[in-house]
């Protein structure tokens, strides 16, 4: 007799939740003994993952089978975290070992699984793909923690594209998080993103970016190929559009975009877009950019000039 036949129905439902992966304790509860379990331990049904979690009929776990097992090993309070996690939600690559958070009473140390001790409260712990792991707003925050700045970008970025979290929501989720490490490094990159300009200031600060740059002042707020845009050389064929959330447009904003963008390539126009934030904050950036794309843009048209 196998394990599929003196376990009930429900034991391989929650077999098959759980990715292939059951701890002793559930075992226990579904009716097991614990000399049943050592027979079936000895005989290959069962595969010992770690202290008490085993893997069900082979002993190879996928990714998610384990994450589960990790989480499992180290208690009922555990939660998959930071990397682990932001890999889980799919923001984020993979880390070597398993990360997961216990709470601080927990003492607990596992191979190949690293374990942080923190207090997570009921709203900041949720559940996907079957595997217990921290919400996306707290997962990025524990990430504000361990990744560079670039990297704590791309995640965001990366969240906001699959729909989990947008940045207007992760800085509320933030407000609960006064001083706590990572946070300042998170609102400086919504503020970043997220600041905007007045349409005069941000006009006459780019007008001045343009005047450094020795470049003729541009067009403003005309339209051409049937959209309005902010910034217009027509003998360079330039434009320059300013955006003030870079990374978190509707579907309908971004396709405006694409179709603007797609109709001046397609005239001949050359775009480039800047945030409000750089207009600000990178004026030598846009600056340096500006007067490398129009001297591209001049040295085309010599060349078009000098043709045959």
């Amino acid at each position: 007799m196998d394990l599929r036949d003196d376990l009930a129905a429900d034991a391989w439902r929650l077999v098959g939740r759980q990715h292939g992966v059951v701890a002793r304790a559930q075992l226990l509860e579904l009716g097991l003994t614990r000399g049943a379990i050592a027979h079936r331990l000895r005989t290959g049904r069962l595969h010992r993952v770690s202290s008490g979690v085993y893997a069900v009929g082979r002993p190879e776990l996928s990714r998610h089978g384990r994450w589960l097992a990790a989480v499992l090993c180290c208690g009922p309070t555990a939660v998959l975290s930071h990397r682990s996690a932001a890999a889980l939600w799919g923001f984020h690559a993979h880390a070597a070992n398993a990360e997961v958070t216990v709470s601080p009473e927990v003492r607990r140390r596992r191979r190949g699984v690293a374990v942080h001790c923190g207090a997570l409260a009921a709203d900041e712990r949720t559940v996907h793909e079957g595997i217990p792991v921290t919400t996306v707003a707290r997962t990025l925050l524990d990430l504000a923690c361990q990744l560079p700045a670039s990297r704590l970008e791309r995640a965001i970025n990366e969240a906001d594209k699959l729909d989990l979290i947008d940045p207007e929501a992760l800085r509320s989720a933030l407000d609960r998080y006064a001083g706590r490490t990572g946070v300042l490094a998170l609102r400086s990159l919504l503020d970043r993103h997220g600041f905007r300009l007045t349409d005069s200031d941000l006009e006459v600060r780019f007008l001045a970016i343009v005047r450094r740059s020795g470049l003729p002042l541009p067009d403003t707020g005309t339209r051409l190929n049937g959209f309005r845009v902010d910034f217009h050389w027509p003998d360079l064929g330039l434009v320059v559009e300013t955006d003030g959330l870079r990374y978190h447009r509707t579907t309908g904003q971004q396709m405006r975009d694409r179709l603007r963008d797609q109709a001046h390539a397609a005239a001949g126009i050359s775009t480039l877009r800047f945030t409000h934030y750089q207009v600000r904050y990178e004026q030598r950036h846009v600056e340096r950019t500006l007067v490398a794309v129009a001297g591209r843009l001049r040295a085309g048209e010599r060349e078009g000039s000098c043709a045959p």
